[in-house]
């Protein structure tokens, strides 16, 4: 069997595992639709009467639809570097499926809604725990902007290298700019870590 030698050494681009987390309803999955390249797998299933008293949609009454599973999308960032976008569910019954879906993620984006910020603290405490680079996006439903950034880090007692970026879950180019905050954040991250050379 012959095989072809391409003679101009094309390298496949880097794949990265990236989580898309946070609490219900902050827009995990519209992220995740919003950005991919290729039609979006979901797990989507519609909220029934057996979740009422265990699902909480305070601030999210108009929610039909909850992941029960996972989101999964692919963006290419440039020739060199691909993101594997992995959403999890944000409901607390389905918070087992994060230890699995964590398994070799390279940083996670944490959404929040600034109307109902306490909903995300459990997924900014897993990565802190964890010791996984994160960004934390605030998604401006509707373009509001009712806190400034500076309240919304103390409310989620933010460690100050941690980015906080606002955007708009449903925009390509304000989600597209999350994830390149995550890859920059990621990069610098790998450099404070780098052994430097004694001079």
């Amino acid at each position: 069997m012959g095989y072809a030698i391409s003679d101009q050494g094309d390298a496949a681009p880097l794949a990265v595992k990236i989580l898309i987390a946070g609490g219900f309803g902050v827009g995990k999955t519209t992220l995740v639709g919003a950005v991919s390249e290729v039609a979006p797998l979901r797990t989507e299933e519609y909220l029934t009467h057996a979740s009422v008293g265990v699902d909480d949609l305070e601030g999210v009454s108009g929610k039909s639809t909850t992941t029960v599973a996972l989101d999964f999308g692919r963006i290419t960032i440039s020739s060199e570097l691909v993101l594997y976008l992995f959403g999890t569910p944000g409901q607390e019954r389905f918070w087992f499926m994060w230890n699995d879906l964590v398994n070799g993620a390279m940083g996670a984006v944490v959404l929040v809604d600034t109307r109902r910020l306490d909903v995300s603290f459990a997924s900014i405490d897993f990565f802190e725990s964890r010791g996984i680079p994160f960004v934390v996006g605030v998604n401006c439903f509707h373009g509001v902007r009712d806190r400034t950034q500076e309240e919304i880090r103390r409310a989620l007692d933010l460690d100050p290298q941690v980015p906080l970026v606002l955007c708009d879950a449903r925009d390509r180019t304000a989600g597209r700019d999350v994830l390149l905050a995550l890859i920059d954040h990621l990069m610098a991250a790998r450099s404070r870590s780098a052994p430097h050379p004694v001079a």
